[in-house]
């Protein structure tokens, strides 16, 4: 593909993705007003329009979905400009949730690690395309990931402990506790979700999966019903890239899965 089908493959994911999320908020917009005209649910809200940061949250939304359909295709890397605005507006959504170290994240590490893949993604190589083939990584990377998504997760953990007891305490409760580690989860998969797409590894689809897992039962014990959809509607587009990317993954890029494909 040349430059101009890239863009033109990323405008069609923006319409693709806006189209989808009309159906979402017209479809939710359909039960809260059956939740409260036909089974008198007081005040039951689905969509909360009065709340800037929920606000946000739906652009966000639109682009991510958008940047992730587009770089299903390893060799798209315009999706990342999409990945750039999202991380902004998922920014100041936290920030206006006074959600910190989320809002820290997005400014100070994805969209860094957006425009690194922008570089690194759009580089032109004379090599028979091999530096845009996918690749699972080796052995050492793989434990040396799996112990930063239990390092970061831990020193989320920590952290948010501190901010809510002004010491690091026991949680209050297993609601707490579980809170504390899906967030964590959250926090830690993404940023190496990220982290591995800059050097197009399989693996990254990984941490999407356990990024859009760990949403899901956040949101369930939080009782937001809109973010539960949201995350499921993650999930389902994060596992169909996730599969694609593994399709394109020759056996001799197959790094630490290929001791399980011995014949």
């Amino acid at each position: 593909m040349n430059n101009t089908q890239l863009w033109r493959t990323l405008g069609r994911n923006f319409i693709i993705s806006f189209i989808l999320f009309g159906a979402l908020l017209g479809l939710l917009w359909l039960v809260e007003w059956f939740l409260n005209s036909q089974l008198s649910i007081v005040n039951c809200q689905l969509l909360k329009w009065h709340d800037p940061a929920w606000v946000v949250g739906i652009p966000a939304s639109i682009i991510g979905v958008a940047y992730i359909l587009t770089i299903r295709d390893p060799k798209n890397y315009t999706g990342f400009f999409a990945g750039v605005v999202m991380s902004i507006l998922l920014g100041i959504q936290f920030l206006l949730q006074n959600q910190y170290d989320s809002a820290f994240l997005f400014f100070f590490v994805f969209i860094p690690f957006q425009l690194m893949s922008i570089y690194k993604w759009s580089r032109n190589k004379d090599d028979g395309g091999a530096s845009f083939e996918p690749k699972f990584l080796d052995t050492p990377r793989l434990f040396l990931s799996i112990a930063l998504l239990v390092f970061i997760t831990a020193g989320d953990i920590f952290i948010n402990l501190y901010a809510a007891h002004g010491a690091i305490s026991l949680p209050g409760g297993w609601r707490e506790a579980v809170t504390l580690i899906l967030n964590g989860l959250l926090i830690s998969a993404s940023f190496l979700a990220n982290y591995w797409l800059i050097y197009r590894k399989t693996d990254s689809w990984v941490y999407w999966f356990i990024y859009s897992i760990a949403g899901i039962g956040l949101f369930v014990i939080l009782g937001n019903v809109f973010s539960i959809v949201l995350f499921t509607f993650f999930l389902v587009i994060n596992s169909t890239a996730g599969i694609a990317w593994i399709k394109a993954t020759k056996p001799e890029n197959y790094g630490w899965l290929a001791m399980f494909n011995k014949e």
